[in-house]
């Protein structure tokens, strides 16, 4: 092994542990804090409990102009299957036999 293979070698693992070391101290660290408040907030409980969280209030919004645009639209689309379904195509055809029948009958009178 040369010289640069071998100082490029080392450096790598010398860095490579450096990190884990490093990271594996972040983590524990991290953990310990985490444990630390967890701890405290117990005994803070324990001294002065908490009350109850408040209720959560109500947000209101006024609609812009696209959701004024989406609910007309989806009422007239309701409006529009409301009818197909309840369309009485019987009635519809009764109807329109009694209109053709009034006609033929002004037609023949002339």
């Amino acid at each position: 092994m040369g010289f640069i293979s071998g100082f490029l070698g080392g450096a790598t693992l010398t860095t490579a542990i450096f990190y884990v070391s490093l990271d594996l101290h972040q983590r524990n660290r991290l953990h310990q804090a985490t444990l630390l408040r967890q701890q405290s907030a117990l005994l803070n409980n324990i001294i002065s409990p908490a009350g109850p969280p408040p209720l959560p209030t109500a947000r209101t919004t006024t609609p812009g102009l696209a959701d004024r645009i989406k609910t007309r639209w989806n009422a007239e689309l309701s409006a529009v299957a409301n009818k197909m379904l309840n369309f009485d195509i019987g009635r519809a055809t009764r109807e329109a036999e009694q209109g053709v029948a009034r006609a033929w009958r002004e037609v023949g009178k002339s």
